[in-house]
């Protein structure tokens, strides 16, 4: 019996190269498709480069190349949120709704067009058949684990793809990529976000949110230094906020601890473990679920950004779809507008986006 028609996001990276390489050896018929999501002018941006690494790969493996920009549909979905979310005081994770919108929403209905029934590509995760039907885990190799970044996917969307590096692990993938010839063997892994780059982010923000400048202040209310706009801030940022040493303070170093938008202040505090940084209860926006919406409080795993250690919490459904997280332990600088996802064991329950602490 033939084996499935995929088709494998290629980055023009080393994970997706081997995702395809994988496959092809399992016997998939394999096709690749480039996605270029971004103003390719933009000299910050490394498509160009990425779909040469991505056509080489292609060459090496004997399999086509499909390319298709989802730019416009990349602005609405998901930069267009990137920036509201900004501009209320909130640091979103864009990534998460790329892989919503982007990768597994318009760009799977591209693959159907091409004739594949699933959509590869070369994240760490893990897809599995459970009792229930399809079930999303972490990848064996937990300092690369993905998950966090697919726990907004819809069961569908979940069922059309394949994540064949889910068992395996970086250096594995590297030696696989070696030994195959492949000449992104040794590329470094992209960081951050591909419309941001290398360049400075606040330079980056500043080009769609102007700089509104206010007080940096004590929780007491006195005044230690001057901000260019909220926006440009994160929970538990410690540089960048040029406060320096300060009568009547000892030399610890500064953290943001707080917003006050209506007041355009930024509160910021001594010490990496203040007290203002530390939060035992955390409330959410409507939860997304991958399991069937649970009523009753239960225990679970969290991780309120990517890579934090698991973390005990106590769930508490709420009427309207929210949830209350509370925590036998403080935790350090969570962020509103970052997602909170749940796990049991391995397994990812879902997540929602925080709103309160």
């Amino acid at each position: 019996m033939p084996q499935p028609h995929v088709i494998v996001g290629l980055s023009g990276g080393v994970d997706s190269a081997v995702a395809a390489l994988l496959l092809i050896e399992q016997g998939y018929e394999v096709e690749g498709l480039f996605m270029a999501n971004w103003d390719e002018a933009d000299t910050y941006c490394s498509i160009a480069q990425d779909f040469q690494d991505a056509q080489t790969v292609c060459r090496e493996l004997k399999i086509p190349l499909h390319r298709v920009s989802f730019a416009e549909q990349y602005k609405q979905r998901v930069f267009n949120y990137f920036v509201t979310e900004y501009r209320a005081g909130r640091t979103p994770n864009p990534d998460v709704l790329c892989n919503r919108e982007i990768k597994f929403g318009v760009c799977l209905e591209y693959v159907k067009r091409l004739g594949g029934s699933h959509f590869a590509t070369g994240h760490y995760a893990k897809s599995v058949i459970g009792n229930d039907g399809i079930e999303l885990h972490k990848g064996q190799d937990l300092n690369k684990d993905q998950s966090y970044f697919l726990h907004a996917l819809e069961t569908a969307q979940l069922e059309r793809a394949l994540f064949p590096l889910g068992n395996l692990n970086k250096i594995q993938v590297r030696q696989f990529a070696r030994t195959a010839g492949l000449p992104v063997h040794d590329k470094p892994d992209s960081t951050g976000i591909c419309f941001i780059g290398e360049r400075p982010f606040r330079q980056f923000l500043s080009q769609y949110i102007p700089h509104q400048p206010g007080s940096i202040q004590t929780p007491g209310g006195e005044k230690i230094g001057t901000h260019c706009g909220l926006a440009f801030y994160t929970i538990g940022q410690r540089g960048g906020l040029e406060i320096g040493g300060r009568a009547g303070h000892t030399e610890e170093p500064w953290y943001v601890a707080a917003k006050d938008l209506p007041n355009n202040l930024l509160i910021a505090v001594q010490g990496h473990d203040h007290p203002l940084m530390q939060s035992y209860r955390v409330g959410t926006g409507v939860a997304h679920w991958l399991i069937v919406t649970p009523t009753l409080p239960f225990e679970a795993q969290v991780k309120l950004r990517y890579r934090q250690e698991d973390q005990t919490c106590r769930v508490i459904p709420q009427k309207d779809g929210r949830l209350h997280l509370k925590f036998n332990q403080p935790q350090r600088a969570v962020t509103p507008g970052q997602f909170a996802v749940l796990y049991q064991g391995s397994r990812t329950l879902g997540g929602a986006v925080i709103e309160t602490v």
